[in-house]
């Protein structure tokens, strides 16, 4: 019975279907086919705003290439200390950016604040000697399963703003977040003042495909070129276009996270007082102890440890196709 990750989900039937469909020969490669000529005025549709998307596959990918297109070798990227850029990406942002740096910031369960960023931002003096912040890196949902509002996300996008810096939106589950928010997803984008987008959608039912969704129009030609230079752009990319138009028709992302979503509740209700931060999109953090914790794995449960050993937390997720039977069963044993 697994929560260790999403990543492990299967892939949803229409998202295959839709890649089997475009299974016969196209006209053009690369970017010409007409799928991939379909995903600017979906995505925009989507949005409420004039974007264009570029398909990668990974979102790693996603978001080292946005941020490459936004820092300089000599800038800075602030991020939450917990973000994935710094903890999980293998240096991939500095790598692609040509040695870019990131500057980390605290903030409760993994969010950051205008204050928080301030603070952490403060020793810049904006010298030669020294690295230059150009851009700000926000993660929805957070790495502790909490969710930016509009209204924090403006915030945040404002102070950067003013400092003149871009926005970034590492987007690995935006679907959870905006199923959780109940908002329309420009709200929290280009409403807010994101400029990049990197639209997880593997975690959620796709297959091998992630949307770089870019709502600055200035950062399109060199995305464009990073990421044929990084290797992220297909000869048959009509495969991975499919994938990403069928996710966002009918609203079935949404439907899918939801699903998700409701599972975590599921899980958080059983938990409890245990439960270490707000369960708002698919992820639960609870507080075990290592006899809890191994009794549980004896059942049959896969989770992983969060944070240090002595901290004694676990994450658990749940995926769009977590069986209701395990979610009841490691709902029983929690509780």
């Amino acid at each position: 019975m697994n929560f260790q990750s999403d990543n492990a989900a299967g892939v949803r039937l229409d998202i295959l279907a839709a890649v089997t469909a475009a299974v016969g020969p196209s006209a053009h490669a690369y970017d010409g086919d007409a799928w991939t000529a379909r995903l600017d005025d979906a995505y925009s549709d989507l949005f409420g705003y004039r974007c264009t998307v570029l398909p990668v596959s990974t979102g790693t990918a996603a978001n080292a290439l946005a941020l490459a297109a936004m820092v300089p070798p000599y800038g800075a990227v602030v991020c939450h200390a917990e973000a994935h850029i710094n903890v999980d990406e293998c240096g991939a942002p500095e790598f692609f950016s040509g040695g870019a740096k990131l500057v980390l910031c605290a903030g409760e369960a993994g969010k950051l604040t205008p204050a928080t960023v301030a603070a952490a931002t403060a020793g810049f003096r904006g010298d030669i000697h020294q690295v230059q912040p150009r851009a700000l890196s926000l993660t929805q949902a957070t790495e502790c399963g909490t969710v930016y509002a509009p209204a924090e996300v403006a915030a945040l996008a404002g102070l950067a703003r003013d400092r003149g810096w871009r926005v970034h939106m590492d987007g690995a589950r935006f679907a959870n977040a905006v199923a959780a928010l109940g908002c329309h997803p420009g709200d929290v984008t280009w409403r807010a003042g994101v400029d990049v987008l990197s639209l997880g959608v593997i975690k959620n039912g796709g297959m091998s495909a992630e949307a770089m969704v870019i709502f600055a129009p200035d950062l399109v030609e060199q995305v464009r070129f990073r990421r044929k230079r990084a290797g992220q752009l297909p000869s048959k990319g009509r495969f991975a276009a499919a994938q990403l138009l069928a996710y966002i028709d009918g609203g079935r992302w949404l439907a899918t996270a939801a699903v998700a979503n409701a599972g975590a509740q599921r899980l958080a209700k059983a938990a409890g007082s245990r439960v270490v931060w707000p369960v708002e999109a698919n992820e639960v953090f609870v507080r075990l102890d290592a006899a809890e914790a191994a009794r549980l794995r004896g059942a049959g449960f896969l989770f992983y440890d969060w944070g240090l050993p002595a901290e004694g937390i676990v994450r658990l997720v749940v995926a769009w196709d977590t069986p209701p039977g395990d979610i009841d069963a490691l709902a029983a044993a929690l509780g």
